[in-house]
């Protein structure tokens, strides 16, 4: 890596808190500089038979240009804010940009009987030899939220062989220890907004699935539940080859394998996340590996890092973690 990127975020004072620091920028703060980045979209067949689909910047960038690719959060695509944002400022570089969405996020549902999740790292690394075999320049890789912790999985499992593929990586916001992010999202406010938020679409889908596979789980109990935790118990987990919610939360969390990346890592949480407790972070000792750096700005709430004034951008941290991911090229 060459000089350090100087990695500073302040919050407008205009927009205190976590909560607001998360909720207000997804609704209402400017994603892009100017118009809004259009994509295009291509088909891939995954090696089981199924499918993903690929949002690909519909911008002119050179053949050997650097590829960013981003992997989004929990029920994300490329019409999230944070995926926008970052699109836009590849655009403004000049470099190529592909967000591949999970199965059943870019808006048809997948055809096997599986979805994604938190520990993914064997559909990461799929994703990642594609997009390196077809790209002759380099490549790196962001993931937010849930695809921050994947891609860090991802980062761990391939080990010495990960630089061959990517020349850096970086997680926003991630539940790096999904057990502390687990509770936190399953209590209060937590509970009572962002977790009937992401109920109300996973439970749907997770039906549809039950329709395309009969008997594949429980459905009475399915729709009952209230929490992510009973949802990863009745479907998240036996669907991909867990125990069960607390087998899956353990093997499919980041931070306890931290030490093992050989490439050039940025984790970044803010601490005041709603969704990522401050006390479960580590500390840079912690972490005990040179290749990792650890940015826990003390604001920016979940994926929000609001700036400028109302109704502000979310610009500023996309714009650095670009910077640092580009000095590994």
């Amino acid at each position: 890596m060459s000089k350090p990127i100087p990695l500073q975020y302040r919050a407008p004072l205009w927009l205190p808190g976590g909560q607001a620091q998360t909720i207000w920028p997804a609704l209402f703060s400017r994603s892009s500089w100017s118009d809004a980045p259009q994509f295009k979209r291509e088909r891939w067949t995954t090696p089981d038979g199924d499918f993903i689909d690929v949002d690909r910047l519909d911008a002119p960038s050179a053949p050997d240009a650097p590829l960013l690719v981003l992997f989004h959060g929990l029920e994300g695509s490329s019409q999230s804010h944070y995926s926008r944002a970052f699109a836009s400022i590849a655009r403004e570089r000049g470099w190529a940009f592909a967000l591949p969405h999970f199965r059943g996020c870019s808006g048809e549902l997948n055809l096997a009987p599986r979805a994604y999740h938190s520990g993914d790292f064997e559909e990461i690394g799929w994703m990642l030899d594609r997009f390196k075999a077809a790209h002759p320049g380099p490549l790196v890789a962001a993931g937010v939220s849930l695809g921050g912790n994947a891609l860090l999985r991802w980062a761990e499992e391939a080990g010495d062989s990960a630089s061959a593929t990517a020349r850096a990586v970086c997680s926003i916001c991630s539940p790096i220890d999904l057990a502390a992010c687990g509770m936190a999202i399953g209590r209060g406010f937590n509970r009572l907004v962002y977790t009937r938020m992401f109920l109300r679409s996973m439970v749907p889908k997770a039906m549809k699935k039950l329709e395309q596979h009969p008997g594949l789980f429980d459905g009475e109990r399915l729709r009952e539940v209230r929490d992510l935790y009973e949802f990863d118990k009745l479907f998240t987990a036996p669907l991909h080859g867990y125990k069960d919610t607390n087998d899956y939360w353990a093997r499919g969390s980041a931070k306890p394998h931290l030490h093992r990346i050989r490439v050039p890592a940025l984790v970044l949480n803010a601490r005041n996340d709603p969704f990522v407790p401050a006390a479960c972070l580590p500390s840079q000792e912690e972490v005990g590996n040179d290749l990792v750096r650890l940015w826990q700005p003390p604001h920016g709430g979940h994926v929000g890092f609001p700036s400028g004034w109302p109704p502000g951008h979310v610009m500023q941290v996309p714009q650095r973690v670009c910077d640092w991911l580009s000095a590994s090229l």
